[in-house]
């Protein structure tokens, strides 16, 4: 049996709920009454996969930058973050972040002073923050799954400030991702060893000493502090890819 919705147009007002969920992800997760709009979700996340990979098609070389909201402009963390992303700008990368403030702002920015394609994939969240000023290129999700495939699609390297839940959220699913090799080549660099040592360290005495990983995971894991040995570590897993692809 076919749903109304399915005959609906992409634009027509009815696709949405009428009454916005308490968080964007409660009306497909938390709320059994809303079940009917099923066909609808499918079809909001497929313009949302659609619209995505339109707007970045021409992304060769990218790398997406994650690290704290909360980071503020006086912070060193956010000094390096703004030195960081314009050295990979300088070295042809463009600079993908979630579109918001802290580190996320510094990254655009760097990568804004220097002219490289500066991307913000930002999210519906119940407490609305705006996009911050340094964007070339903005694209805003609903559904934070279909986001996260635009950040490693159009990604040659994952470059990790210091962070919190979310953070920590795409830095283990990004290594997931890398363990298990479903993307390979894949730098996944953490900055700041004063921040990320004692993490790795508990990895290694309590996730590998009681063997629910294998040592060679935590070689996925590179903690850097300068700038340049970002852009190394990255440029130089480009460089392998690049090498491992078949000629014409």
């Amino acid at each position: 049996m076919t749903d109304a919705q399915d005959l609906l147009p992409d634009d027509d007002p009815r696709l949405e709920p009428v009454a916005p969920p308490r968080t964007p992800d409660e009306e497909l997760l938390d709320n059994p009454a809303l079940t009917a709009t099923d066909p609808m979700r499918i079809r909001r996340m497929r313009r949302e996969l659609e619209m995505g990979f339109a707007a970045l098609a021409d992304v060769e070389k990218g790398v997406t930058v994650f690290g704290s909201a909360r980071t503020h402009p006086d912070d060193p963390e956010y000094r390096h973050a703004i030195d960081v992303a314009r050295q990979l700008g300088l070295a042809g990368y463009a600079i993908i972040t979630g579109g918001g403030s802290g580190i996320m702002a510094a990254a655009n920015q760097g990568a804004r002073e220097v002219g490289a394609l500066s991307i913000g994939l930002a999210i519906d969240l119940p407490f609305e923050e705006p996009e911050n000023p340094y964007i070339d290129r903005p694209l805003r999700f609903h559904y934070f799954f279909t986001r996260k495939v635009m950040f490693v699609r159009y990604a040659s390297a994952f470059v990790v400030f210091p962070g919190g839940f979310g953070t920590l959220d795409e830095l283990f699913e990004a290594l997931t991702l890398i363990q298990t090799r479903k993307i390979r080549g894949f730098p996944l660099v953490l900055v700041g060893s004063s921040y990320w040592t004692p993490l790795v360290a508990w990895l290694r005495s309590h996730v590998l000493g009681e063997g629910k990983i294998s040592a060679p995971d935590l070689d996925l894991l590179s903690i850097v502090d300068d700038a340049a040995d970002v852009v190394r570590i990255v440029t130089e897993a480009t460089e392998r890819r690049s090498a491992r692809r078949p000629a014409g």
